[in-house]
């Protein structure tokens, strides 16, 4: 009879302490929860040590996506600069019509390279050693090919047998005597029959009868 109370006393000491340990729980879980819904209540810190702004950024920011959105900004500009440029009357878009493009060979060894610009009807590109210009047709009075590059200066001048490239805010002839085949043939052509001049003996006997001279 002893042994069995020995044994009954030493089973619910465990049992005891168990249930102490389950209330201390308890309570301390309770009064947690209801410090978390108390107005002024502070949030609990979290065990994840927060990151800064600056790494979150740089985290959400890829490489790629501020070239392709600089890229998406550049042809947006170049779309808007097209359709601005686009605007041209008739009479200027006439005047596209009968510029000579392609490498145009000049004198001392030169060349300028002359291009329209399918994205801007009536606009060329022209380029060159040490130039870059952006061309548009002028209407002259003379009804002559003219092209110019308003910020740069630049003036463009065609003629039947030659074309010449002018700064006028730099005061100075950039290329002279660039030809475009149709200019070479006229310009071959104009060389051959040439008209003498008003000191040149005549060479026809029939041109000194008309003036007077009569063979005696």
């Amino acid at each position: 009879m002893k042994n069995s109370h020995i044994s009954l006393k030493s089973l619910l000491k465990p049992c005891l302490l168990l249930l102490a340990i389950y209330g201390a729980l308890t309570s301390s879980l309770g009064h947690a929860q209801m410090a978390e819904r108390a107005p002024g209540a502070k949030p609990a810190l979290s065990s994840v040590p927060p990151t800064s702004s600056k790494s979150s950024s740089r985290a959400t920011v890829q490489p790629g996506a501020s070239r392709v959105e600089i890229r998406s900004t550049a042809s947006q500009m170049a779309a808007g600069i097209a359709a601005a440029e686009a605007a041209l009357g008739p009479a200027a878009l006439a005047i596209a019509e009968q510029v000579h493009t392609g490498v145009l060979p000049c004198e001392l060894g030169a060349f300028v390279t002359v291009a329209s610009d399918p994205r801007a009807p009536g606009y060329f590109n022209m380029h060159g050693r040490n130039f870059r210009y952006r061309m548009v047709p002028v209407v002259t009075s003379t009804g002559a090919v003219r092209l110019e590059d308003h910020k740069a200066g630049a003036v463009w001048l065609q003629l039947a047998n030659k074309s010449m490239l002018m700064n006028q805010k730099a005061g100075k002839r950039v290329a002279d005597e660039c030809k475009s085949p149709a200019q070479l043939t006229v310009a071959q052509a104009m060389k051959e029959q040439a008209p003498p001049g008003l000191l040149d003996p005549p060479t026809n006997p029939a041109t000194a009868v008309a003036a007077g001279d009569t063979p005696r």
